[in-house]
């Protein structure tokens, strides 16, 4: 498995949210809402999760192993470093009427 994309989405608003991602895997395989979160222990990435009936959260899509976990974690946090270090400007998604 490899990482062959990956999109992070600073937000300034939030005390411990620190930025949104999206990550690609393989070229084929799309991931969205991983949350990074600056917690008690410091920086970490939190899986797109659901929120439950009971008030629970529940992750939608996670990592079975440290492993993977860690090769998530230290692919989207090196890119949210360089985002901050050198912030680029985006362009904005195409409307759809702007579709072809």
């Amino acid at each position: 498995m490899d990482i062959t994309e990956v999109r992070v989405f600073p937000v300034a608003s939030e005390e411990r949210l620190k930025a949104y991602a999206t990550i690609t895997i393989d070229n084929v395989f799309l991931i969205r809402d991983l949350r990074i979160i600056n917690g008690n222990a410091g920086m970490f990435v939190a899986m797109p999760s659901r929120k439950m009936k009971d008030g629970t959260f529940k992750d939608i899509a996670h990592p079975l192993n440290s492993e993977a976990r860690q090769m998530i974690e230290s692919r989207v946090l090196a890119e949210y470093e360089r985002e901050l270090a050198n912030p680029a400007k985006r362009e904005p998604a195409p409307k759809e009427s702007d579709a072809v």
